[in-house]
């Protein structure tokens, strides 16, 4: 089994489709929906994770892009230098995928990578330059 992340992005003609449920259904595929934005006539994007054998995440690929759905997937990951951090939050404050949040008790910053969309914004926002991007 193989698990990836992807980044779906659907024109306005394509938000009605049940691009998911086909997925799971005629694919076998075992679909994680990460973030979601996604409304009818709209452009709209998701981010989700497939497992499945490659052979069928490739065929399930292929039947996203049929349905004029761009897919891309997610072939970096970001790296926290936490042991430098300062705990300022400012990077937190623009993660809205919520990989990086301010715990309560302790204003102690927590990064929770497997929840991290890869959209870049912390990079900028961190003061100290703490963020890089791991092409893996």
């Amino acid at each position: 089994m193989t698990s990836k992340r992807f980044v779906l992005t659907f024109h306005p003609d394509a938000t009605g489709q049940p691009i998911t449920y086909n997925l799971i259904k005629k694919f076998d595929i075992m679909v994680n929906i990460i973030k979601a934005d996604v409304s009818p006539g709209e452009i709209g994007h998701l981010v989700m994770e497939m497992t499945a054998p490659a052979k069928v995440l490739k065929e399930g690929m292929e039947y996203i892009r049929q349905q004029k759905v761009e897919c891309e997937p997610i072939d970096k990951k970001i790296t926290c230098r936490q042991d430098l951090c300062i705990h300022c939050g400012a990077c937190s404050a623009v993660c809205f995928a919520g990989a990086l949040t301010m715990k309560r008790d302790s204003a102690e910053l927590l990064f929770e990578p497997e929840k991290c969309v890869v959209c870049e914004l912390c990079l900028k926002a961190c003061p100290l330059k703490l963020f890089s991007i791991d092409l893996g």
